[in-house]
């Protein structure tokens, strides 16, 4: 019986997404990237899932793409990366243009494009003994999976040169301190910590979330008075639907009861 390479579940409008090739340290090959996109569309069009839990099997985030694939593929090796890395692409790009949150959980190493998978969290939970590493030009390869996208935006491009080039190892201490990750959990209490993020988030208003997210997203590509004007018109539309009733339960002292 074949192993599905991604855990998918959705329980009280939290979806889980889960690497799931412990025994190849989440390695990613062809099959765990098409079964990545397929979740991410999930989460990208189901109405039910208001928050996304991404974490990982084993002791291992990810180590990035699989070496072993790759070498089988001798002199077809770069159409091969190209359709993997398509495949890829195509999830982050759900990930990060669908409207619920995620929080990822990072246990153990992130490297390659299980580094890049990491940056895509909007909060991103790691455990002390997490690492964090492009890797990519050790083997002799540029980077993919959107890294060199997010790295200028969130520690700038000093520092995105210095991991990038350099393959320079941080710690999860050193992660957080430079902006690459929200916060540094108690051991062993990542995913525990990631999923009560998770469960707080979905009990939000899904289209004030969604909007956040796609204001912070596009917020370095506008000029000042053009995101100024966009910032307008969402808060007017969240303010028309769940915008009453989060301003009525203030008042009224009571949880809101988002649509």
């Amino acid at each position: 019986m074949s192993v599905s390479s991604v855990n998918f579940s959705v329980t009280d409008g939290v979806a889980h997404v889960e690497l799931n090739r412990p025994d190849a340290g989440n390695a990613i090959n062809p099959s765990m990237a098409e079964e990545l996109s397929n979740a991410a569309r999930q989460c990208d069009t189901r109405s039910d899932i208001r928050a996304v839990l991404f974490s990982a099997k084993g002791k291992m985030f990810s180590v990035g793409g699989d070496l072993q694939f790759m070498r089988a593929q001798e002199q077809n090796i770069g159409d091969a990366l190209k359709q993997m890395a398509d495949v890829l692409h195509r999830a982050i790009s759900y990930f990060a243009r669908m409207d619920a949150p995620m929080v990822a959980a990072i246990e153990g190493t992130a490297a390659g494009a299980g580094f890049s998978l990491a940056l895509m969290g909007d909060i991103v939970v790691a455990e002390p003994r997490a690492k964090f590493t492009m890797a990519y030009t050790a083997s002799g390869l540029s980077p993919d999976g959107g890294s060199t996208y997010a790295l200028p935006r969130l520690i700038g491009m000093r520092r995105a040169q210095e991991l990038t080039l350099t393959n320079r190892v941080l710690s999860a201490e050193e992660a957080a301190e430079w902006g690459l990750i929200t916060q540094v959990s108690e051991e062993g209490k990542a995913l525990e910590t990631a999923r009560a993020i998770c469960e707080k988030l979905a009990s939000g208003s899904l289209a004030a979330n969604a909007d956040a997210k796609r204001l912070l997203r596009t917020s370095l590509d506008n000029t000042l008075e053009t995101h100024l004007e966009i910032e307008g018109r969402c808060i007017a539309k969240n303010a028309d639907q769940d915008g009453r009733e989060g301003i009525a339960a203030f008042f009224e002292k009571r949880p809101p009861k988002f649509s």
